[in-house]
């Protein structure tokens, strides 16, 4: 497998992972608190990572990745998991929880939508609706009936905070994949190591102001590990080589699908009744994704 097939594998998989992150998240803040799990999180899969760098001697070749990449989209992935995971966290129940996913899940389209200015890429006027019909699905796919409509619009009146948390993750998201693309293509080794571990440090510190009560169990613990394995220390830095040197396009595309696996693995795990809507919406992301794939030409 080439280099391009390998990072867009990759990034295939960190979609899979992140699946799982909502129901996972949310489970495991009501059990430790917001901060106090996001803060675990970040500071166990940031130190694991580093500790790596640092056995294999990668952390010198790193550090002399250029300062816009390290310090700008270091920036921007901390205040993207920060928001996130406030996001997630502050949401009033558990079908808010995913409501604000799928804000979240702008991101895709937004990664697409940006690539034209920033990277250049070159797009048709298709692009429009294909990301219109991808964000149509996912807001579908979440009002598994009409009462989730009246419960979004009423949620939102009472507790907006979260979805503007989110949505402010969305646009972070799709600025680093793409200025990721832009300034650290050529970079060996990705920076998200690094990037964890300041996350973590960041969302400890926060914790230090907002105290939090924590319930430690067998299932957080192992809901801790799960999270700071899979849907963090693999998935991002599979995501970072998916951005520098996998088949962006495809693979911000094929993105349109985590939400839609995040609703299944919420619905399941959370405990929260999925319906029809679902199989419609899921039709949609799917038509959507395929339209911007064919909207965004992909250059080498």
């Amino acid at each position: 497998m080439n280099e391009k097939n390998r990072g867009t594998v990759q990034g295939i998989l960190a979609m899979l992972f992140w699946g799982s992150t909502i129901a996972f998240s949310r489970s495991l803040a009501e059990e430790l608190g917001t901060l106090t799990a996001a803060s675990y999180i970040f500071l166990l899969a940031g130190g694991l990572s580093c500790t790596f760098l640092i056995v294999s001697r990668r952390l010198q070749a790193i550090l002399r990745a250029p300062a816009t990449y390290l310090f700008g989209c270091g920036t921007i992935f901390v205040v993207y998991m920060t928001s996130l995971y406030l996001a997630i966290g502050t949401a009033t129940n558990r079908l808010q929880v995913l409501e604000v996913g799928l804000v979240n899940y702008l991101w895709p389209s937004l990664t697409l939508v940006m690539a034209v200015p920033i990277l250049g890429r070159k797009a048709r006027v298709t692009l429009i609706p294909g990301c219109l019909l991808g964000f149509a699905g996912v807001l579908l796919a979440s009002a598994q009936s009409g009462e989730s409509w009246r419960a979004f619009v009423g949620n939102l009146g009472i507790n907006w905070s979260p979805y503007m948390l989110a949505f402010v993750a969305a646009v972070c998201w799709a600025l680093y994949s793409n200025l990721t693309r832009r300034w650290a293509r050529e970079v060996e080794s990705g920076a998200v190591p690094l990037f964890l571990l300041a996350s973590g440090l960041v969302l400890a510190a926060l914790r230090l102001f907002f105290p939090e009560r924590t319930q430690w169990t067998s299932q957080s613990m192992l809901e801790l590990a799960y999270m700071a394995l899979f849907p963090t220390i693999l998935a991002y830095a599979f995501w970072d080589t998916a951005m520098r040197r996998g088949n962006m396009i495809l693979v911000a595309s094929l993105a349109y699908l985590t939400p839609l696996l995040s609703i299944i693995i919420g619905s399941v795990y959370l405990g929260v009744g999925a319906g029809w809507y679902l199989l419609l919406g899921c039709l949609l992301v799917i038509v959507g994704s395929f339209t911007c794939k064919l909207s965004v030409e992909e250059t080498p």
